[in-house]
């Protein structure tokens, strides 16, 4: 299944599935699980039956995927944790070695958007940074995970572009405003299945800006995969459902081009996961501060 987050224009949101260029609400083949956002239907550990309801989708349901404004597709996660420095590639593009274990962070909730939603740049911004990452969705409450449990508590995967001031990243010593501004944050179209991957580290991902490629590899190419993010994450904190975990990008981000490429109002960068879709995002100016 793909979960997504429809958000009407009184900004009231429903849970719905995305089936190619439609989108049918929840409410409209499970009455009883229309009221839950896409957390609270993790959390209600009800995927299944949910799935086996899609059977009595009808051609007539739904509405076009055009007309539809989908949100991040967990907007209200209660956690979102981030890896630094992990892929082999972006790691060799600073010459820097691997790290021995995971570089955590975590970004606010507050900086997610959706799918076609703008990247607003902050007045006092001047280089801005793209990062497509694959995210891990934890489907149920757990702690001290081991390796071999890990990929069992995954409930999906969502593609982001984990933007970033690389300025102010350089001037705090640290990634938190970096990468926590408004709308810094976008991810989606949607949250789909951990059923329908086969197996994550074939996964290709891509950056586009303008149609020009900046970024192409496989997730095979993470220095700490899936299993051992998760132990390592889980060992000493409870993860939540609907917890994003935020894998790394791979080699090719704007400030390590010569010359360097960062983001500019104007530009539509389009991060992709295959299998995952396309997340497109169009760049503009934010407005002064009062």
């Amino acid at each position: 299944m793909r979960l997504v987050t429809m958000i009407a224009p009184d900004h009231s949101q429903r849970c719905g599935l995305l089936l190619g260029e439609h989108v049918v609400a929840i409410d409209e083949v499970a009455p009883d699980l229309g009221a839950l956002s896409v957390r609270e239907l993790l959390r209600s550990g009800r995927l299944r039956e949910l799935a086996a309801r899609c059977a009595l989708i009808r051609p007539d349901m739904g509405r076009p995927l055009s007309s539809v404004h989908l949100g991040p597709p967990i907007p209200d996660p209660s956690k979102i944790i981030a890896v630094g420095l992990n892929y082999r590639g972006h790691a060799e593009e600073q010459g820097k070695p691997w790290p021995e274990a995971p570089m955590l962070f975590s970004i606010a909730p507050s900086a997610l958007c959706g799918p076609r939603d703008a990247i607003v740049l902050p007045v006092d911004s001047s280089a801005v940074d793209f990062e497509v990452e694959l995210v891990a969705v934890i489907g149920q409450r757990c702690k001290g995970v081991s390796r071999d449990q890990a990929m069992g508590v995954i409930a999906g995967y969502l593609v982001a572009n984990d933007v970033s001031e690389r300025r102010w990243q350089k001037q705090d010593g640290q990634f938190y405003r970096a990468k926590s501004a408004d709308s810094f944050f976008p991810c989606g179209p949607a949250l789909v299945t951990a059923d329908e991957v086969a197996d994550y580290r074939e996964l290709l991902l891509t950056t586009t800006i303008n149609d020009q490629e900046y970024q192409r590899a496989l997730a095979s190419d993470l220095i700490h995969d899936l299993p051992a993010l998760i132990s390592y994450i889980s060992r000493d904190q409870t993860l939540e459902p609907g917890d994003l975990i935020s894998t790394g990008t791979p080699a090719g981000v704007g400030c390590y081009r010569q010359p360097p490429r960062f983001l500019q109002a104007g530009d539509l960068v389009c991060c992709a996961i295959d299998g995952l879709g396309s997340l497109e995002n169009p760049v503009r100016a934010g407005a002064a501060h009062p």
